[in-house]
């Protein structure tokens, strides 16, 4: 067996990120422009982003915060049940897609979507398909928290049924419920973040609490892990990486009522290429990490080539600026690759 010391992404996409905004979206949004080509931003903001104004306004305060690289901020709204087709024309060719959240589910998802029944969505939906906009979908329900996701299968198994011409992303999955569903359906995608290839509830919650490893959906059961593991190294083609990395202040997070969110721009490749190398599965990186998210979407992205050397790299025990500040996963760790 070949030992790789060096190994080259290029145009690295996340296809699931938060910025947040303010000097929160000034510190954390150069964390991902440096690496990455390009990234699909969630509109989870207070007040959401439901209006073409207030859509356009976000993606020049994210390319100011991120003018010092080559970087494309691929924006989207927050779904809205009152959408009419002409508005969605309008703003069509400014979005990537829009993000469905279920009311209250996760951060900032108050005022989502309160019934997930394929009628109260239909007029949105209708429009969308016809358009060619894509659904990214944030897939719980408010059971057990163990089942959430799994209890949501058949609400995306209905929403492909009643419209077969929308493409619906199934974001952040975590269950092999999940994965077994991914092939039953042409017009089923996801996306899959790092922390959901490496942990388990265990790793969460099995000893001492681990605030920075909490996050919406949970972390699930080892067989769940090994299903995501085992399809994403494969380089599956209806599989993207979305990173989901959520950032919080340290405060929000080492505190009662921990805010649910893993923080891993920064190391996001590194520790990719780690655990692609791991399993000899370094050839189908590019197709995870890049080739699947332009093939859905039909992106062209910035040229960018990111080389990766096998050398330690100090995890930073925080990230500062002003007064913000996000503690990332394996803070004070040493991980094995480094960008070079």
């Amino acid at each position: 067996m070949s030992i790789v010391n060096t190994f080259e992404i290029n145009e690295p996409l996340d296809m699931h990120l938060h910025l947040r905004d303010g000097d929160m979206l000034k510190l954390v949004g150069p964390l991902t422009s440096n690496t990455f080509s390009g990234a699909l931003i969630m509109p989870n903001l207070v007040p959401p982003v439901t209006t073409k104004e207030a859509l356009l306004d976000y993606k020049q305060r994210i390319k100011e915060a991120c003018s010092g690289d080559d970087f494309e901020p691929y924006v989207t709204l927050f779904f809205q049940t009152t959408y009419s087709y002409d508005f969605l024309k309008d703003v069509k060719d400014d979005i990537i897609g829009i993000k469905l959240y279920p009311a209250g589910i996760t951060t900032n998802s108050q005022t989502g979507v309160s019934s997930m029944d394929v009628e109260v969505l239909r007029p949105t939906l209708e429009a969308m398909s016809k358009l060619g906009i894509p659904l990214c979908i944030h897939g719980e329900t408010n059971g057990f928290v163990m089942d959430r996701e799994k209890e949501f299968m058949p609400i995306y198994e209905s929403i492909a049924s009643a419209f077969p011409d929308l493409k619906i992303i199934m974001e952040h999955i975590t269950t092999k419920d999940a994965i077994d569903l991914l092939d039953k359906y042409d017009n089923l995608y996801a996306t899959v973040t790092l922390h959901h290839l490496l942990i388990t509830l265990d790793d969460v919650a099995g000893g001492a609490l681990q605030p920075h490893l909490f996050c919406k959906p949970i972390a699930k059961r080892p067989e769940d892990r090994t299903a995501l593991l085992n399809t994403a190294l494969k380089g599956h083609p209806k599989l993207m990486f979305g990173s989901d990395s959520a950032p919080h202040p340290k405060h929000k997070k080492e505190c009662c009522g921990c805010a649910a969110g893993v923080f891993t721009s920064p190391i996001a490749l590194q520790v990719l290429t780690e655990l692609f190398d791991k399993y000899q599965s370094l050839d189908n990186l590019n197709a995870f990490v890049s080739l699947n998210a332009q093939k859905f979407y039909g992106l062209k992205p910035v040229k960018k080539t990111i080389k990766l050397v096998k050398k330690d790299f100090e995890v930073p025990s925080i990230y500062e600026y002003k007064d913000e500040n996000v503690v990332p996963m394996y803070a004070g760790e040493t991980i094995a690759w480094s960008i070079a």
